[in-house]
């Protein structure tokens, strides 16, 4: 069997070698004639699979290693009979991560402040459960959920209002929610109060990014966060120059994560053409781990911000991305996007909350605190 792979997906040739010739590339290279003699295809978010790519294919799986699947033609894989994966909640603890170090980083009272969630799924969800597990005020905004499903549901408007808005929907262009520009000129300038601090750790074009720019560039008084943006890897530069920290859609990129997608892909290929797990990523997982001690040691005075911060610091990614896309004066979209990719294909090993233990006369101030995040204590 020849299973043709993104090059970006952790660990693909130890998972799914078992299993035939595993070739990779880079996903945006990918064209029909290069995919033509794979019977499993492995793609991440910059490889839309559609008839184009697989018309004149023997490809008979698909995975993905992705939240999300608007880069995916579902209609034309059920109706050639192809089956198909994802990997839905693999990277949603890294996400979660990123949030709280943007809070620690642009809102240091982000614990007294209200904030509003757009999407409670598989992030989403989990960030309403770790904001409400410390106690901070939380609405949401989610058309797909009732009542019992979530206790803090609430109107787009008012969610809109809040101190801190975060996004976490995914990318729909029709329907009768569609969230393609959800937040657009009139939202910007009618619906966010002054003062707030919007991120978008979801897909890019649930903002739009032309508006948002206007709208900085006019003097609003408006804090972003970027970590997916419109048009990557060819981004506008006006607007990373703008937004007070951005990220190369990197938000999820954990080691556990990106680990966690590939082998749920993995799960979903044998399941769909009645192949037997052969291992697990627990053990590659534990050999990454070796020779790491995983310890955050709070002095005296130190709390919870500075254990999240120490784990994970949002400013050192924002300030790669400024000094390659910017301080290297890259210009043009095909640098641009080249530089976009390059960090992430190169992006440095992260670590989730769970993989440290805090310790120290700090810790002993916020110990349950630290473990509503998932950090160990001793």
């Amino acid at each position: 069997m020849k299973i043709i792979a993104d090059e970006n997906m952790s660990a693909v040739h130890e998972i799914f070698s078992p299993y035939g010739e595993v070739v990779t590339m880079a996903g945006r290279a990918m064209t029909a004639a290069s995919v033509a003699t794979a019977d499993v295809l492995l793609v991440r978010s910059v490889t839309t699979v559609d008839a184009q790519l697989l018309e004149d294919s023997r490809v008979k799986f698909v995975g993905s290693a992705t939240i999300g699947t608007d880069h995916i033609d579902l209609a034309y894989l059920q109706e050639k009979g192809i089956h198909f994966a994802h990997a839905p909640g693999c990277n949603a603890e890294a996400v979660v991560q990123y949030m709280f170090s943007a809070f620690c980083t642009l809102e240091p009272e982000w614990r007294h402040k209200n904030i509003g969630i757009i999407g409670c799924g598989n992030v989403g969800g989990r960030l309403f459960k770790r904001l409400r597990a410390l106690g901070v005020a939380c609405q949401v905004y989610d058309p797909f959920l009732n009542d019992s499903e979530c206790s803090s549901l609430s109107n787009l408007q008012t969610v809109l209002s809040a101190d801190i808005i975060c996004l976490h929907t995914p990318l729909t262009r029709d329907g009768q929610f569609p969230t393609q520009h959800m937040i657009n000129r009139q939202v910007l300038e009618q619906c966010i109060r002054p003062g707030a601090l919007l991120i978008n750790a979801g897909r890019g074009a649930v903002i739009d990014n032309g508006a948002l720019l206007a709208h900085l560039q006019s003097g609003a008084d408006l804090k972003v966060v970027l970590d997916v943006w419109e048009g990557e890897p060819n981004i506008n530069r006006e607007l990373l120059q703008t937004v007070n920290l951005a990220t190369p859609h990197i938000a999820g990129y954990s080691l556990e994560g990106r680990l966690r997608g590939t082998q749920m892909v993995r799960d979903g290929m044998c399941r769909h053409l009645g192949l037997a797990v052969e291992d697990s990523a627990d053990d590659l997982l534990t050999g990454e781990t070796a020779g790491r001690d995983g310890l955050i040691s709070l002095a005296r005075g130190q709390g919870l911000d500075d254990a999240i911060l120490a784990a994970y610091s949002i400013a050192e990614d924002d300030r790669q991305m400024r000094s390659e896309l910017i301080g290297s004066g890259a210009e043009g979209s095909k640098g641009e996007g080249t530089q976009f990719d390059g960090l992430r294909k190169h992006y440095a090993q992260r670590r989730e909350f769970s993989y440290y233990t805090v310790s120290g006369t700090g810790e002993q101030a916020c110990h349950a605190e630290l473990e509503s995040l998932g950090f160990k204590t001793p």
